[in-house]
């Protein structure tokens, strides 16, 4: 397992941790306009299920996103969430083993899985992750105002680009 890419989601998961923290039930469950009237807590869940459709599909071979069981305690217990992305980084010490990808378009018909690996499924979760991020500071801000570090949903190509701006 690559130790810097565990590192790195464990580091996000762990923003999310404390900006869960400074907020109550109300404010993480409370839908919001702004994200198609999506709560803070919908976010989470979203993101804490996509790691835990990876681990499972680590155990059987086959990754299917789209099949993740939508745990609705994760979106409405603010706690229960925090115990949840606990459990993701402490499940991210892995080896690396080749998985399939499975997608499938109902509406097109189209069924297929690809090949990939746990590597690069975990970068994509971690991307995937970030991206859910820049949402919640948009939603914490109209629910709550409260201060979120500034690389808070920015990603890290975006960070490391800024810094070499302002270097020059």
């Amino acid at each position: 397992m690559n130790r810097k890419i565990a590192e790195s989601v464990t580091a996000v998961l762990d923003q999310i941790s404390a900006m869960l923290d400074e907020l109550n039930e109300e404010q993480f469950s409370f839908k919001l306009d702004v994200l198609s009237g999506a709560s803070l807590g919908e976010h989470v869940r979203h993101v804490i299920e996509f790691f835990q459709e990876l681990s499972r599909g680590y155990q059987t071979g086959c990754i299917d996103y789209d099949a993740r069981r939508r745990d609705k305690a994760i979106e409405t217990q603010r706690t229960y969430a925090i115990i949840k992305l606990r459990e993701v980084a402490a499940s991210l010490k892995t080896d690396n083993k080749p998985l399939r990808l499975a997608y499938a378009d109902k509406s097109s018909g189209v069924e297929c899985e690809i090949v990939t690996n746990y590597e690069r499924e975990l970068i994509y979760n971690l991307e995937h992750t970030v991206h859910h991020m820049a949402l919640m500071r948009i939603g914490v801000q109209l629910v709550a105002g409260i201060p979120l570090a500034d690389h808070f949903g920015v990603a890290k190509s975006t960070i490391e680009y800024r810094q070499a701006q302002c270097a020059q």
